[in-house]
């Protein structure tokens, strides 16, 4: 007779589960025995519940599916907060899986005990505890399908250590398919109509759940509409279409924020219109344009910005719905006016800029690049021009640390696939100790190191408000060159662009793990 564990796995992988994350613990032993008889669902041990959670979280973006993650109560589960909470701020569908303290000892601040409910209910969409062995198979596919449903998320599980031993006589269930709510035919019209009577529409295109197939309609159904991304949401559109006009967020392009100021119709299609995507909820307090919100949560339609249409529907049964918009005359050279002018933004001189440039030309069309946060972000986001099927993996929550963690997974997910790594210093630190599951797995992940001796963002905003007054955020950091070699990667540090690019291209063409240390002032 299977155990609650077999089941647990078994229904993963009926779902549709193809990698975990985690760090083992002794509370989810059985769990761990259960996927050694279970190749087809691997387990990648990582070094921090940090990197495991990011990891995972990078895989649900690649994938579509909830990345899968394995820690332990307490401590454990504490570590991977960070992860946890950038797939809330992300929308991105993550599956935790908490073991915990046996059933007897709950309630008496046993050891390593944590109340999961109270601590993590804000963040995740879903927290539930095991209390019945027998049920474990449906609290599985409840919770695969919660974290797909509406606006995607985390969702956590506690096992109690002993029920996972347990012997159950339920098999697995059928997954419940993912929700997909349908657009009406008035609906559609009215978003037709909003359309025919504009001159200047923009749609900014965001969110987590875009197939592959409605990335491809967007240019059709909506000819010669200029298209924005929200923040770090550039993958969205092939940067090369002539509608493409840049992308909001922290340091977007100015002309970009003018173009939905100046716009008279705002689609805004799977973008919640969060913090950084909006100016800090300012954007719409400067324009009087009417707003088509589309959104798969209801509950995020009108929570940030009233719109004149509120659509609860995921983007692709909207541009289903709405079918082929006719152009109109004046589309084209509003949409060429945008693309021209963020055409000119990418141009921007500077060392990182040159570099990203440079980078671009050299990487094949389908590249993986992600990155974690600091000012080293900013002219990546700016030069990099991404095309599709290329991805983008960055934080939306602004995670320092979750570059490394994110191309780990990329590289594992697709490993035909150049995957780039671009950190600060400071944040490359938070998760570098990940460098030695890139090593045990032979992943072939290339990471530029942009070292400016400090924590940059931070420091620019103390010279901001308080000049010549810096505080913490000087640092020390070790040798990347030998450290990245003690790791058995190849290894370079340069100074300048060329020398840099150099070494890049040095790097992709050897398709094995890589770092390149770039120093900066």
């Amino acid at each position: 007779m299977p155990t609650a564990a077999r089941v647990l796995v078994d229904q993963l992988v009926a779902c549709g589960a193809t990698r975990t994350f985690g760090v083992p613990g002794e509370s989810f032993l059985a769990v761990l025995d259960a996927l050694v008889d279970t190749p087809q669902l691997p387990f990648v041990a990582c070094r921090h519940e940090g990197g495991a959670a990011f990891a995972a979280e990078a895989h649900g973006k690649l994938t579509g599916s909830p990345g899968v993650v394995l820690v332990s109560r307490g401590p454990g589960v504490l570590n991977a907060a960070t992860g946890i909470h950038t797939a809330q701020q992300d929308e991105t569908p993550l599956v935790v899986f908490v073991g915990q303290l046996p059933i007897a000892l709950r309630g008496r601040d046993g050891f390593q005990e944590l109340d999961l409910a109270n601590v993590f209910g804000s963040v995740c969409r879903w927290v539930h505890e095991v209390v019945d062995p027998a049920r474990i198979a449906e609290v599985v596919a409840t919770a695969w399908s919660q974290a797909m449903s509406g606006r995607p998320g985390p969702v956590m599980v506690g096992l109690p250590e002993d029920l996972l031993e347990a012997e159950v006589t339920a098999g697995v269930v059928t997954p419940a398919p993912t929700t997909r709510t349908a657009v009406d035919a008035a609906t559609a019209s009215a978003v037709r109509e909003l359309l025919a009577a504009s001159e200047r529409p923009v749609a900014i295109v965001g969110g987590s759940r875009w197939t592959d197939r409605a990335i491809e309609a967007l240019p059709d159904v909506l000819p010669g509409v200029p298209l924005v991304t929200g923040f770090r949401r550039q993958d969205l559109v092939d940067h090369r279409l002539d509608v493409f006009a840049g992308s909001l967020g922290l340091g977007a392009d100015p002309a970009v924020v003018d173009l939905v100021r100046a716009a008279d119709l705002v689609l805004a299609i799977g973008d919640r219109l969060d913090d950084p995507t909006t100016n800090g909820f300012t954007l719409f307090a400067e324009t009087t344009a009417p707003l088509v919100h589309v959104h798969p949560d209801p509950a995020e339609l009108g929570r940030n910005v009233r719109p004149r249409l509120a659509v609860a529907a995921d983007p692709a049964a909207f541009l289903d719905a709405i079918g082929d918009v006719p152009s109109r005359p004046s589309w084209l050279p509003w949409a060429a006016s945008a693309h021209h002018a963020n055409l000119a933004w990418h141009g921007s001189d500077g060392l990182l800029d040159d570099v990203v440039r440079g980078m671009r030309a050299m990487l094949p069309d389908d590249s993986i690049v992600t990155n974690g946060a600091g000012n080293f972000t900013r002219p990546l986001h700016r030069a990099f021009r991404y095309h599709r099927p290329g991805r983008q993996l960055a934080p939306c929550g602004g995670s320092m640390g979750y570059g490394l963690p994110a191309a780990m997974a990329a590289a594992l997910e697709h490993p035909d696939r150049a995957v780039v790594c671009v950190a600060g210093d400071g944040d490359l630190m938070m998760t570098v100790q990940e460098l030695a599951t890139i090593a045990h797995h032979g992943l072939g992940v290339v990471v530029l190191v942009v070292d400016n001796a400090g924590y940059g963002t931070i420091r620019t905003h103390q010279e901001r408000r308080y000049p010549g007054r810096p505080s913490g955020t000087a640092l020390t950091s070790p040798d990347f060159v030998q450290l990245g070699r003690s790791f058995g990667m190849r290894a370079e540090r340069t100074v300048a662009a060329d020398d840099t690019l150099a070494a890049l291209q040095r790097a992709i063409e050897s398709r094995t793990a890589s770092l390149v240390h770039l120093v900066t002032s």
